[in-house]
């Protein structure tokens, strides 16, 4: 049976379009407004991405990890985020939605009794970044065992051999990481030679759905939109800390921001 994740893709190649990924954090800043937001968005976005709080990230920058210490603060806990893509998967049940966060989360609650949570929640995807190829086999495996997409990273350092070995060992859905840097900073290479690289690992295998992720803006979005699929977090964390700043609805705010950014990709 096709996944959620294939079909969003085999869609938007249809309607000859990049796919809209967003990314917010898990019970940023209360676990209603954080349901609420993921609610907003899902009306543009094409695949929802949600962050379980962490408080010592690898590749989050500040905007993220704003959006963790908010979280936690509040007492955000991982029963709490299946608790929300619980209820956002009852209302919105054929959207995407892919949970990332760090192993060592995993690691405490055990992996078998995570993937169940996943799977009775209504999670269709996984990324965990700091559990890199070869190292995540097993547990990639176990994913698939309960129809749930393991996502792959690559980025601009990958040795061609090893990209090929992590393509041939992806799921439905292969993350780029556009530059070196952690999430929220300028994109500090140009579109033409992010895409430069994206074209080589497409020429490995075409059939495979990779999307671009780190620097992606309502500035930068439209000159990459030749990719299968786009991920935009940081801008989006920043704007709920700007709302709570301001007292705004977050919800109301992020609904407009990913409206203009699906717009920008049509």
């Amino acid at each position: 049976m096709k996944s959620k994740i294939a079909s969003v893709f085999e869609n938007c190649k249809k309607e000859k379009r990049t796919a809209l990924i967003t990314y917010t954090v898990a019970g940023d800043n209360t676990k209603n407004n954080s349901l609420k937001i993921l609610n907003a968005i899902s009306k543009h976005a094409d695949i929802v991405e949600l962050g379980f709080p962490h408080n010592t990230p690898i590749a989050d920058g500040g905007q993220i990890q704003e959006s963790s210490y908010r979280a936690l603060k509040n007492g955000i806990k991982l029963k709490n985020v299946f608790q929300i893509i619980k209820k956002f998967k009852t209302v919105n049940p054929q959207k995407p939605l892919i949970m990332m966060g760090y192993f060592n989360l995993i690691y405490q609650i055990g992996e078998n009794k995570f993937l169940r949570n996943c799977k009775s929640s209504g999670v269709d995807g996984l990324i965990v970044v700091d559990l890199p190829f070869p190292e995540n086999k097993n547990f990639a495996r176990k994913c698939q065992k309960k129809s749930i997409n393991f996502i792959q990273l690559l980025s601009p350092t990958t040795p061609k051999d090893r990209m090929k070995k992590i393509i041939k060992n992806s799921h439905d859905m292969i993350y780029y990481i556009s530059m070196l840097s952690t999430t929220g900073g300028k994109l500090k290479v140009s579109p033409k030679k992010i895409l430069k690289n994206y074209d080589k690992i497409k020429k490995i295998n075409s059939k495979k759905n990779v999307v671009i992720g780190f620097g992606i803006t309502n500035k930068t979005i439209a000159s990459l939109k030749k990719a299968d699929g786009l991920v935009v977090g940081s801008q989006l964390c920043k704007t709920i800390t700007n709302s709570l700043k301001k007292r705004l609805n977050a919800a109301k705010v992020l609904n407009n921001v990913v409206y203009n950014l699906k717009r920008k990709i049509i």
